[in-house]
């Protein structure tokens, strides 16, 4: 654009806000009916504005739906999914950035092909491959604690129909991705903090707590985040997972909103849905700052 004129660079900045004014009221459209929507006392698919504010449609989530349990339940396995991958990631980004080996590069590029394989072809091998491991672990359970117990203890260590399973599966589908964030972020992290702790006579224990771990809390934090996203968004594997209504979670609700048997019931879809947005709009707002250390190329040393 250096050959144009003066007037004529101001037209086609003009020009460029204005499209990027059309895309975000375009992307902003969806947000703006369910808020509107999930006030209106008789929502329809339209954007209209409420004859009727009401409150009405959040309270049936937790009054004639089971919201409640819903949200816990998410709340519970996609957190645990998360904590499990931070712990994961941290200590395999570390040593996969500090050790040299012939093969570190190829399994760095084969645990990223678990991420890039679409998630529907690997559902069915991994279901049957924990379902006979579930069914050696409540054979053992059976034998020590009689049927009835078993039945309510494989709920929290079985791995199908059970918050155990459902935190594994989420966990290990997030993290090839993590690994990759904290190896590079600890490959920007320099050695010599280390070596000052270690001259200073920290044992490794010291050096992770007041060390490694205050550095790595931006990576730490984005890949917490990014697995929180992705794990939270996930509804193919509830769905194949579990079969209580007692493990449902908030994806599996939102459809249970949406198939209604006469019609949908836009309100309480809207309601839902906002519901199921909070937590996520939440993680990226406490994330935030240190998503930008992160990706500016971490620490420097």
């Amino acid at each position: 654009m250096s050959g144009l004129s003066l007037p004529e660079k101001q037209n086609a900045g003009a020009g460029a806000y204005v499209i990027l004014l059309l895309i975000s009221v375009y992307c902003l459209v969806p947000f703006a009916w369910l808020i509107i929507a999930s006030f209106d006392s008789n929502p329809t698919q339209f954007i209209r504005w409420p004859t009727e504010w009401t409150v009405q449609n959040y309270t049936r989530i937790f009054t004639d739906e089971d919201g409640g349990r819903w949200l816990i339940n998410s709340l519970v396995v996609v957190g645990g999914a998360t904590l499990l991958v931070v712990v994961l990631a941290g200590l395999g980004g570390y040593a996969l950035s500090r050790i040299t080996a012939w093969w570190k590069l190829p399994f760095l590029y084969l645990i990223l092909l678990v991420r890039v394989l679409p998630h529907t072809a690997l559902i069915v091998p991994l279901y049957k491959v924990l379902l006979t491991a579930n069914r050696g672990i409540e054979s053992v359970t059976v034998n020590l604690f009689g049927a009835r117990a078993a039945r309510e203890i494989m709920r929290y260590i079985g791995l199908i129909d059970s918050y155990l399973g459902l935190i594994v599966v989420l966990a290990a589908m997030q993290l090839p991705l993590a690994l990759w964030i904290m190896k590079t972020f600890f490959d920007g992290v320099s050695r010599e903090y280390e070596e000052a702790a270690i001259m200073d006579g920290a044992n490794m224990i010291q050096r992770v707590r007041r060390v490694l771990v205050p550095l790595a809390m931006p990576g730490l934090a984005a890949a917490g985040l990014f697995s929180f996203i992705f794990a939270w968004g996930d509804f193919l594997t509830p769905l194949i997972f579990t079969s209580s209504p007692e493990l449902q979670m908030l994806p599996l609700g939102l459809f249970r909103a949406f198939l209604r048997v006469n019609s949908i019931d836009y309100g309480l879809l809207a309601a839902l849905a906002l519901v199921y947005l909070l937590p996520s709009v939440i993680a990226f707002a406490f994330a935030r700052k240190f998503l930008v250390r992160t990706f500016s190329g971490g620490v420097k040393g």
